[in-house]
């Protein structure tokens, strides 16, 4: 049988409003009768109706959780870090899969449908106007991930991506290569076009070095891989700067499986440092991207938007820093 606000009531000897009142944030009800209908729920094994509470408070604690990221094992660390982190807060995330939809119009339609009290952004490709639509929907939204600028239209955070392509690229001029590459995810994706940006604009102030670029079709490891394979048919760089670490994971399985050494023959640098880039089978030199700071600031941001949706919109960037492993040669002394 299932247990009953009224059930609740009869065991503590209060009225039903008294129990509605003690689970209700906010609500006048003092501490003795407090305790007194908390331990016949704990009696009685009573949970909370949430969609009940919502119809009485307006709330429904629902946070959207929208990417189009799935298939990247970066963005499943983070959802994991972003579930937790939202239910810590009694919030429930309801998760949107894009796949390749950049429109926001069907994400809105459905988190409208929920009655959602924020929605969170988690993407590195998607272009700022996409978050935008939900602003001006009234609902508070946050852009994790995302590019920012000097003047925001919504709460971005994330890293410098063009501070990162300057990192890479100091990172392999140190180490003397003189034939460096960018291997970008979409060449469309905002983080691609902005590490590629820092990349070259680093390079360009040493004429010696030869340069050149490709992208992949996607952020995926197949993708990776088939680009760095189609560059193995011709002369491939001295050293490449991956742009994301999956991107470097099917790079450097097809690197291994045309017999050649990493790093002797062909260096590796991405960006993220996901769980997999410190496998000792890959071991990845990288830039690791702060995920956890990233992902905590965000929800600190869309909590506080709960009870100040008209804040002004921010941008909170966090440093990024080297992660050495073995896929680069050391550095020149």
């Amino acid at each position: 049988m299932v247990v009953t606000l009224k059930d609740v009531a009869e065991r503590a000897g209060v009225s039903r409003s008294a129990v509605s009142r003690t689970f209700t944030d906010g609500a006048s009800v003092s501490d003795k009768m407090r305790k007194r209908v908390e331990k016949a729920a704990k009696d009685l094994g009573y949970s909370p109706n949430a969609l009940a509470s919502a119809l009485t408070t307006g709330r429904t604690k629902l946070i959207g959780l929208v990417s189009n990221n799935f298939h990247n094992p970066l963005f499943l660390e983070i959802f994991d870090q972003f579930t937790k982190g939202l239910q810590d807060r009694g919030l429930r995330p309801l998760l949107v899969n894009l796949s390749d939809d950049i429109e926001p119009s069907t994400a809105l339609q459905m988190l409208r449908q929920y009655n959602v009290d924020g929605v969170v952004v988690a993407s590195s490709n998607l272009p700022t106007g996409f978050s935008k639509a939900f602003r001006d929907a009234n609902i508070p939204v946050v852009h994790s991930f995302g590019r920012s600028g000097t003047t925001p239209q919504v709460h971005i955070v994330g890293i410098d991506n063009v501070a990162c392509g300057r990192m890479a690229a100091r990172t392999l001029i140190a180490r003397g290569y003189t034939d460096v590459a960018f291997l970008g995810g979409p060449e469309n994706a905002t983080s691609t076009q902005d590490r590629y940006t820092g990349f070259m604009s680093e390079l360009s102030a040493h004429p010696k070095i030869r340069t050149s670029y490709s992208f992949a079709s996607a952020y995926r490891f197949q993708a990776g891989r088939h680009e760095m394979m189609r560059l193995l048919n011709g002369t491939p760089a001295q050293a490449y700067f991956c742009g994301d670490d999956v991107l470097s994971v099917g790079a450097l399985s097809a690197i291994q499986d045309k017999g050649l050494r990493i790093p002797e023959d062909i260096g590796l640098i991405g960006l993220n440092d996901m769980e997999i880039s410190s496998w000792e089978n890959i071991a990845l030199t990288t830039i690791q991207q702060p995920t956890r700071q990233i992902v905590a600031s965000s929800i600190e941001l869309v909590v506080a938007m709960l009870d100040e949706p008209d804040r002004y919109p921010e941008v909170r960037l966090f440093p990024c820093n080297i992660i050495e492993r073995k896929t680069l040669k050391p550095i020149l002394e």
